[in-house]
């Protein structure tokens, strides 16, 4: 099943879609050996070789989907330099997949994320 590169990309850890849309312009990424610089390339990630500077690619083959009662004082957010806390900090799973929040609740509300 073909996607676009860019999610592809993303979905295997490096970097946000937007991210991702900039090292194809870059010309960081390669599909088959050649430079793909135009978005909206569609590829198919069990068949077509992808690399990232030099890096092969391999989209995640396992999903995994989390529900997190966050508490007061967490911050939904990958990364801000200004909380002290932040909901990843909660979840801890074998193997280190790639979480990401959905939901965006504020650092004095609690209640459920995915």
């Amino acid at each position: 099943m073909q996607e676009r590169l860019q999610k592809v990309l993303a979905a295997a850890g490096i970097g946000s879609r937007r991210a991702c849309e900039q090292f194809i312009l870059d010309g960081h990424v390669r599909v088959g050996g050649l430079v793909v610089n135009e978005l909206g390339t569609k590829v198919d990630p069990a068949t077509d070789r992808i690399t990232y500077n030099g890096r092969l690619i391999k989209a995640p083959t396992k999903h995994y989907y989390v529900l997190l009662n966050k508490p007061r004082g967490f911050v939904c957010s990958m990364a801000d330099r200004h909380a002290a806390r932040l909901v990843t900090e909660l979840v801890d799973i074998q193997g280190s997949p790639m979480l990401r929040p959905v939901g965006r609740l504020d650092a004095d509300t609690e209640g459920l994320l995915l």
